[in-house]
This record gives C-alpha cells, sequence and structure tokens, in this order.
C-alpha cells in the first residue's frame, strides 16, 4: 500500500532529501549544487511510503510565474508502482486546496516521465531543452 504524505518533520525531510540524493545524484549525475537548489527551505515537500519505507518524493513551490511542481524521485526498485502517480495526484489535491482556480501549474519534466504529467493535464510547451544533464520540456496546466 502506498501513502504520500505532507511533509511535516525533519527526519522525513532528511528521508526524501535521501531519495533525492540517489536518483538525481547518484543514478542521473546531476550536480550536487542543482539538486540542492537552495529552494528547499520555501518549498513544500511529500514523501511516499510502501509499507513503511521512504520510497519516493516531491515538492512545489510558488514563483513569479505560477507554481512549480519539482523533485519527483521514486527509487529505481519501487517504479512502476503507482508511486508517481500518488505523487502527482497528492501535489494536484493539495495545491488545488491552496490556491484558486486559474493559478498556472508548471514543470520542467523528464522526457521519460511526461506520460505519467500528461494523464493529470499538463501540456507540452515549447521546445526540448537540457537542465542537469537531462533533456526535459517544460509541461503546463490551469487549476481548474
Amino acid at each position: 500500500m502506498i501513502r504520500v504524505k505532507k511533509i511535516e518533520t525533519d527526519q522525513e525531510l532528511q528521508e526524501a532529501f535521501k531519495i533525492r540524493e540517489i536518483v538525481f545524484i547518484d543514478e542521473q549525475e546531476c550536480p550536487p549544487e542543482e539538486e540542492f537548489d537552495g529552494l528547499d527551505e520555501e518549498s513544500i515537500h511529500f514523501i511516499a511510503y510502501i509499507t513503511g519505507e521512504p520510497v519516493g518524493t516531491s515538492r512545489y513551490r510558488t514563483t513569479d510565474k505560477g507554481v512549480k511542481l519539482e523533485r519527483f524521485a521514486v527509487l529505481k526498485e519501487h517504479r512502476g508502482k503507482g508511486v508517481g502517480k500518488r505523487l502527482v495526484q497528492t501535489a494536484i489535491v493539495q495545491i488545488a486546496a491552496t490556491f484558486e482556480a486559474g493559478t498556472l501549474l508548471y514543470m520542467h519534466a523528464q522526457l521519460d516521465a511526461m506520460p505519467l504529467y500528461a494523464r493529470y493535464g499538463f501540456e507540452k510547451v515549447g521546445d526540448k531543452f537540457v537542465e542537469a544533464g537531462i533533456e526535459h520540456f517544460l509541461m503546463k496546466k490551469t487549476l481548474s
């Protein structure tokens, strides 16, 4: 059973940071200074558990453009189990409860994750770009 919750304790935040370190720094070879960008303090974080084990994380934050969803990461051995779906759903529900309809939601989506985000109404905008050495597309949706 997958449980996703908003992070409320330092221990939960450290578990999320460890997942991001494994997925983005170790596996995808992102530079640590790009992954840990100084924006965690201003972000709302989520953590996903399977039978009590931390397996996934994400965050969102407000920018001058809207609400940016970021840092979706699921440990390799738990991919394909619906963890990413639950992280996206939980973030959107939380954002919808916090922001008004018409708010722009956006993300820099890695190519292999785009179909997941498209299921929730995000649409590809513009040209492909490289961020932290990985190809991405901008994806957007308006909160209804």
